[in-house]
């Protein structure tokens, strides 16, 4: 210990006598720590950490899918969640759930809030208790008692944390419900941040029909159960399911056999973290490779460094130090270097993880739970330990082996500095050069992605000027159907009112929002085998106007008419798309008929419109069915109406508060308490569909950008090094009469050759990496000729400049002074 100490500050006080080395060696590393830090803590807490959860890895998300209808739609019914419940052997505990909003009244000021109904058997299932209170018991769930459970956010933001919460009455679309607990502030159920409520799914045995996939389940596996024998006891169940609960009436139970129903068991973390395991991994490895590069960066420096001190490494090995204790005395100023990084990166990578977390794509999941904990801590740690003996290695190797006692002999007068002195600094250039070469063809490619997305058609125009907001008419407010039609319409000509408003449309949903609805329709003119099933169409209900709000061209025919709507006209317009697919021509469609069960009437198709991204940007757009917000004998209802729509007016105000300001003073002139929810424009969606290809752009472009930064400033310093130690060549060089351009030249020659070898390497690597980044390009070839060019021309570029600059320094050399200094 007493040696250890004794070395400790020696290193220090080596350090301390070279201030700009050790600074410059510091900042290189904080910067490669810190951002390698931010991004693993993105992992750690995306990927990494398991779920909040009582055992995790048991937990599964419970689904199944339509394979014969040529759809990826999965979900679970209210038929599969009753039978998989009662009849499970792989789960030791299973329950279903749905998404859900609410008008919430009689607490403050009216609002929409998001709340999940889901059954009581899912809180043993995740192993939550409520923080205060309790959640509702199974007589709850299948009795009429309206009961309610608080988020922990729900508590303190509308009911400011009462400590006396319990047995309060709300009024969720105008019905009275009763509080009987509160989450804890950890619970977020299924990474759903605003969810307010938790409420009694409540599914009725009696009107229990097959269909509607518009359940989810989470179930619990048992102890040694796995997924393969989970979804063979969701399979055996399948039959089960058909064979207990009848069909809607209209479908018939051919119709559901040949569907094919499958079952879709995947665990729980897959679900709730998506499909962005990939780009983290990906940015990790852009990341990582920044580090390589500082990291080659530092040890070029101790190069240099220890070949200034080679004589002093010679004389005390003379004195009678082992090659042991030298080694060890480098390495541990190597060490000290890699810790004061390290702490230097922590204060950088807190500040990065903040911007970052600011700025992810909207949707990135578990971003409550990124943060500088301890495993990341410990993992900071041990990338500086591995960065102190990666670059802390090279000199040691180089100045600490078996050829130090000849510094001894070396110094003074000596030859010029041989080739061998540079083959290593050469080596880490080339190094540097390839990693770079690899993340800015990532970068070039994603921006050449992001491109292509801008350059698709959206099937909408100007959706910056697009206003939407959600508004919800609950049936206890107004029960007769035709009179919130009259409701709504009545909303919509007072905002039409508004000055700069220049028109208005209601949709259950708006392109990109996230409202899925998905089901089969049949055509008259076709001919389908008994229990055929056709693929399955997105299912859209309009308003008169809409589709000339959103900027939606009519392909053919005409848009709905206010007159059709209210009479309850069996009517209906088609995508452009499902035309073709059907007739071959927008044109043909025109007054063919649809339905979606045999019990609905037939629906005349007065119109075809243009084709829209609905599912983003980088996805082919959808078939659409678009129906009218009022019908009747549809999907087997009497009479349906949309009690909830989506409100959106083409206005140069858009985005504005003055603008929702007024909107809110005409909803309200209607009824006072409306909430409005969900204000958003409709480019805010257009730009959510790409803020996971802009944020993996970002990341790479900063990643390729300090790459080539670090890369440059890598062989700027190997050629300045090497015009330094050859001033006695150049002095004979210009002595003998060569041109001070041509010893200019040779040193650009070089740095060009080594970007050359390093340009070489990386493309091999970069060829051979993209297949984990191909499923983050649309309409780029992961061999882009364009991408790869430019990168290489642009590398090139940067190299011969780097190498100029520190060359122009042969120029004032003066041979006789240089012969003299020899």
């Amino acid at each position: 210990m007493e040696t250890l100490f004794q070395d400790l500050r020696y290193a220090l006080r080596q350090l301390r006598k070279s201030p700009g080395f050790t600074l410059t060696a510091v900042l290189t590393l904080a910067f490669g720590i810190g951002a390698t830090t931010a991004i693993f803590s993105i992992v750690e807490g995306v990927l990494l950490r398991p779920l909040p959860f009582a055992e995790p890895s048991r937990l599964v998300t419970l689904a199944d899918v339509l394979e014969g209808a040529g759809s990826d739609v999965s979900g679970i019914t209210a038929p599969g969640i009753r039978i998989y419940m009662r009849d499970t052997h792989a789960f030791s505990g299973l329950g279903g759930y749905r998404q859900d909003t609410y008008e919430l009244s009689g607490a403050g000021e009216p609002a929409q809030i998001n709340a999940s109904r889901l059954t009581a058997s899912i809180f043993p299932v995740l192993g939550v208790s409520p923080v205060l209170g309790r959640t509702f018991t199974q007589q709850e769930d299948e009795g009429s008692q309206r009961v309610a459970v608080l988020s922990y956010q729900m508590w303190h933001s509308r009911f400011h944390g009462d400590a006396h919460i319990l047995g309060q009455k709300i009024l969720l679309d105008r019905k009275t419900y009763e509080i009987i607990g509160v989450m804890p502030q950890n619970f977020h159920f299924l990474d759903r941040e605003e969810l307010a409520l938790l409420l009694p799914l409540r599914l009725d045995r009696n009107k229990t029909t097959l269909g509607q996939f518009s359940y989810e389940g989470i179930a619990r596996l048992k102890p040694g159960a796995n997924l393969v024998e989970a979804n063979a006891d969701v399979a055996r169940m399948i039959p089960t399911v058909w064979e207990s609960f009848p069909t809607p009436p209209g479908f018939s139970m051919d119709l559901f056999k040949k569907a094919r129903l499958a079952p879709n068991v995947r665990p729980l973390k897959q679900d709730v973290v998506g499909d962005m395991s990939k780009l983290l991994w990906v940015l990790m490895g852009s990341i990582g490779m920044v580090l390589l590069i500082a990291c080659a960066n530092v040890a070029n420096l101790l190069l240099v460094r220890a070949e200034g001190r080679q004589q002093e490494l010679a004389i005390r090995a003379a004195l009678g130090a082992s090659r042991n204790r030298i080694a060890g005395e480098l390495l541990l100023e190597s060490i000290v270097i890699g810790l004061l990084g390290s702490v230097l990166g922590l204060a950088i990578a807190y500040g990065a993880l903040r911007v970052l977390v600011a700025m992810a794509p909207t949707g990135l999941p578990r971003l409550h739970e990124i943060g500088i904990n301890l495993p990341v801590l410990v993992f900071t740690l041990i990338v500086s330990l591995f960065a102190s003996l990666l670059f802390g290695s090279i000199p040691i190797l180089r100045y600490a082996g078996a050829r130090l006692g000849t510094g001894l002999r070396e110094g003074g007068r000596s030859l010029s500095q041989s080739r061998e002195r540079h083959r290593t600094r050469n080596t880490l250039v080339v190094v540097q050069v390839g990693l770079a070469c690899v993340l800015l063809i990532c970068s070039g490619l994603m921006m050449r992605t992001f491109r292509a997305l801008t350059q698709v058609n959206p099937g909408y125009v100007n959706p910056a000027q697009v206003q939407t907001l959600r508004l919800t008419i609950p049936e206890a407010q107004v029960s007769d159907p035709e009179k919130v039609l009259r409701m709504q319409e009545s909303i919509m000509r007072k905002i039409a009112a508004i000055p700069g408003v220049s028109s208005v449309g209601l949709a259950n949903s708006v392109p990109m929002d996230g409202g899925q609805w998905h089901d089969p329709v049949f055509a008259q003119d076709r001919n389908y085998a008994a229990g055929e099933m056709p693929p399955l169409r997105l299912f859209k209900f309009v308003s008169p106007g809409l589709f000339h709000t959103l900027g939606i061209p009519l392909v053919a025919g005409r848009d709905f008419t206010w007159t059709e709507t209210y009479q309850k006209l069996p009517v209906a317009i088609v995508s452009e798309n499902f035309a073709r697919e059907y007739w071959h021509n927008p044109a043909n469609a025109l007054g063919k008929q649809i339905r979606v069960s045999s019990k609905d009437d037939w629906r005349q198709i007065v119109g075809v419109v243009g084709d829209i991204h609905d599912e983003g940007m980088n996805k082919d757009a959808p078939t659409i069915a678009y129906w009218p917000t009022f019908m009747s004998h549809f999907e087997s209802d009497l009479v349906n109406i949309r009690r909830t729509l989506v409100f959106a007016m083409r206005t140069p105000r858009a985005g504005s508060e003055s603008l929702m300001k007024e909107v809110r003073q005409a909803v309200w002139s209607i009824d006072s308490n409306l909430p409005l929810a969900d204000i958003r424009t409709l480019d805010y969606f257009y730009t959510k569909s790409m803020a996971r290809t802009s944020f993996t752009l970002v990341m790479l472009a900063i990643a390729g950008g300090m790459a080539l930064l670090l890369g440059t400033v890598g062989l700027y310093g190997v050629i300045a090094y090497s015009v330094s130690q050859r001033t006695r060549e150049i002095g004979i060089r210009i002595a003998l009469g060569a041109q001070r351009k041509n010893i200019t030249g040779m040193f650009v020659w070089q740095g060009l050759l080594l970007t050359g070898a390093g340009i070489a390497c990386g493309l091999v690597v970069a060829i051979a990496a993209m297949r984990f980044m191909a499923s983050l390009l649309f309409h780029v070839s992961p061999v882009d000729p364009v991408t790869y060019i430019s990168v290489c021309f642009g590398l090139a570029a940067a190299a011969a400049l780097a190498s100029y600059i520190p060359s122009r320094q042969t120029a004032k050399v003066n041979p006789v002074e240089a012969l003299r200094a020899e």
